[in-house]
């Protein structure tokens, strides 16, 4: 497992800020064992749940032409036919894919191809299953073309996730399963795949980034 280069600043800084807190208590109540060890094992387990964030777990990857993988680790909670006004603007097969805090946060490619739209929206923070949080919340939209198919993979940020990062230009030629983005502290992520995809995933289905086949081109 490594920790993701997002997360170097942020562990730091709440590692700091930990420190202090414990040093403060140990001088002011110094004389009080049990609430210094307290604090401790408090501190601790809030620096590890930060840590757990930013974590990129070893795992095999799933690749291939005809296959969609996921772009995030989370729970499928959208499968509906809906119409898509920002590319498209016609109607397309939504996969949604909801990022808990205790989910890993890379995104990752969903297929190989050529990057046709990079386009960063300011927005609300909506809760991620809010019904209007694709087109309301901030968002990063991404469009990636293979010559058979273009997707749509969309990152959002919720109530608790203020920052989405992207690292895909137009014209950039990328490979499934790479690096996409990073949301921080999880919110959630749509496909907009073609009419008529097969879907191979459920409602409910936990799904995790590079790895599961969401649908077949």
């Amino acid at each position: 497992m490594k920790i993701h280069r997002e997360g170097f600043a942020t562990i730091s800084l709440v590692f700091l800020v930990l420190a202090l807190i414990n040093g403060a208590v140990s001088y002011w109540f110094g004389q009080s064992p049990a609430l210094s060890y307290s604090v401790l094992i408090v501190s601790i387990l809030i620096f590890l749940f930060i840590v757990s964030f930013f974590r990129i777990p070893t795992r095999q990857y799933t690749a291939g032409a005809s296959l969609v993988t996921s772009p995030c680790d989370g729970k499928v909670v959208v499968i509906e036919e809906v119409y898509e006004p920002e590319y498209f603007k016609d109607k397309r097969l939504q996969v949604s894919i909801f990022m808990s805090p205790a989910n890993v946060h890379v995104n990752r490619n969903p297929i190989s191809g050529q990057v046709k739209l990079s386009q960063y929206h300011a927005g609300k923070y909506l809760v991620a299953w809010h019904p209007k949080s694709s087109t309301e919340n901030e968002r990063h939209s991404i469009v990636i073309g293979n010559g058979k198919t273009d997707i749509l993979v969309r990152q959002i940020a919720g109530a608790l996730a203020r920052r989405i990062v992207n690292y895909l230009k137009p014209g950039m030629q990328v490979a499934q399963n790479e690096e996409m983005g990073f949301i921080k502290f999880g919110s959630r992520v749509d496909l907009y795949l073609p009419i008529g995809t097969e879907v191979t995933v459920k409602l409910e289905e936990i799904v995790k980034g590079g790895q599961t086949v969401i649908a077949k081109i």
